[in-house]
Formats: C-alpha cells, structure tokens, sequence
C-alpha cells in the first residue's frame, strides 16, 4: 500500500536550475518538487533528466521528500519516468489529467520499474492535477486508484479551462469537491481557494491559506519560496486542536478497553466519527 503524506507546503523548483536546486533543502518546505514540464523548454529536457537522479539524491540525503512533475505528452512521459524511478522519489506530480486512463497506464509503469529497481511495491504515489473542468466527473475514480496519494489543483489551468480568472467564486467550489473525494480516502486535496500566483502581496496570500484551509484543503503548490512559510502557517495544527485531539484518543482507548462504543471529553460526546477526526488531526500534526 502506498503510503500517504501529510505534506503542507510543496515547492516547485526548475529541474534545470541548479543554482535554485542546491538551495531547496533550506526553503523549508515538507516536499520539493522537481519541475520537468513547465519550468524546463523542451531543448532542455534532455540534459534536465540526465541531472535529475543527481539532485533526488542529495535532496533526499538532506531529509526531503521529493515528489517530481513529470510531462503530460505520452513521448516525454516515457522519457521522463526512467529518469524519476528510483530510491528518494516519494511521489509523482501527473498534469492535464482528463481521465483515469493516463493515471493507470503510468501507474503500471511505475509499478514495473519499481520492482526492475528493486523498490518495494507502491512505493511511489501519484498526485494528479485537476487542471481542466473536463475531468471533474472521473475525481472518484481517480482518487480510488490504489497509488493515488492526493489530488492537486492547477488554479490558473483550471480557471482557463472555464473562461474565467483564478478567484475564489470559481475555485472554491472545486475545492471543496476535492475535499469531499480526498477525505474518504486520508488523502491530501492540495490548492488555494485563490491564485496562487500573487506573492508579493504575502497578507493577502496569508488569507487565501487561512480560508483554503478553512474550507478542509491540505497543502499548496508553492511557486515562490516567499510562500513557503506563509503556506506551513496557514496549514498548521494548531496546539490547542492538538491537545484536543490527544485528550480524545486517549479517551477513545480507555472506552474501548471497557467495552464501550462511546465516551465524552470535556461535555463533548465521542463516537467513532469523531476518533477518527482527532486521529487525521494528529497524523496532519
């Protein structure tokens, strides 16, 4: 089974920028990104994926977790994933996803590469981008893929894609139809209610992590290291909902040691729902 993160903050960083990459371990972030798609032209794909096991390397032996964005066009997938399957990968980043057909082609790939390299099965996890309304009605299928890890939100894709700007009017709701496909699973839905593209303005990107947050999102793609922090605070377990959450656990053990299917903390009645949320909240913290 392929384990599930809970990363708040994932920073992207050109794949063949090594002036950024020899930084990205002090940026702060819980998963670096290497970006093989967007950030790198096509002339330098080539030379980007002969570095790329050079960087997994080192970026995994400082304590990183290294998730790569890999190519939507089948030929640059097939030339990317020998170049990303290896020990110190945790995840993939998919893009333009339409359906599950790609999600479940390069998931068998991986799955071969994983067991030709000697990696325990499902050891690496997907995260598909929802960058394009046309995939909306495949999320639950997608999301019920076993390497499926979490969703991520492409915003300014996803705006395009319905003739419209990156705000909360249009992204909230797909938000919040990512929560609702993530959470049965534990999975993490990733994205801002707001684009994610305005970094100058760091109160404003504060808010939009607060409010993101608030409507049950993860974590945030982070395209500036300026956002890193801001991201990681607005995404925080508080220590009060902590304690919380603790106090209920153990609770929850006591009551179960008795026989008992229910219990209170502090006036609060306990049921298995609830356990269940305290239990995320201190997996999150």
């Amino acid at each position: 089974m392929t384990p599930i993160p809970a990363w708040r903050s994932l920073l992207f960083v050109p794949a063949d920028k090594p002036a950024l990459l020899e930084k990205a371990h002090t940026r702060g972030a819980d998963a670096i990104i290497l970006d093989l798609e967007d950030a790198v032209p096509a002339a330098g794909k080539p030379q980007a994926r002969a570095d790329l096991g050079n960087w997994i390397e080192r970026l995994a032996g400082c304590g990183c977790s290294v998730v790569v964005r890999v190519n939507s066009g089948w030929l640059d997938v097939l030339a990317d994933l020998p170049a990303v399957i290896r020990p110190g990968v945790s995840a993939l980043l998919l893009p333009q996803v339409k359906d599950d057909l790609p999600v479940r082609a390069v998931s068998g790939i991986v799955a071969e590469m994983e067991t030709a390299q000697g990696l325990p099965e499902g050891n690496i996890g997907l995260i598909p981008m929802v960058e394009g309304a046309a995939v909306l009605p495949h999320l639950p299928t997608i999301a019920a893929l076993p390497r499926v890890v979490g969703l991520a939100l492409g915003s300014e894709d996803y705006a395009l894609s319905l003739r419209s700007e990156p705000g909360p009017a249009v992204l909230t709701p797909v938000c919040q139809m990512m929560v609702q496909i993530t959470s049965v699973r534990g999975q993490m839905a990733i994205g801002l209610v707001d684009s994610l593209t305005n970094f100058r303005d760091l109160d404003a990107y504060g808010r939009t992590c607060a409010q993101s947050r608030a409507v049950g999102m993860t974590g945030a793609l982070c395209i500036h290291p300026a956002q890193v922090a801001l991201v990681n605070q607005g995404f925080a377990i508080s220590p009060a909902l902590l304690a919380w959450a603790d106090k209920v656990m153990n609770a929850w053990q006591q009551a179960e040691a008795q026989g008992l299917g229910v219990c209170s903390v502090d006036g609060q009645m306990i049921d298995r729902p609830v356990v269940e949320r305290a239990r995320h909240i201190l997996k999150q913290g």
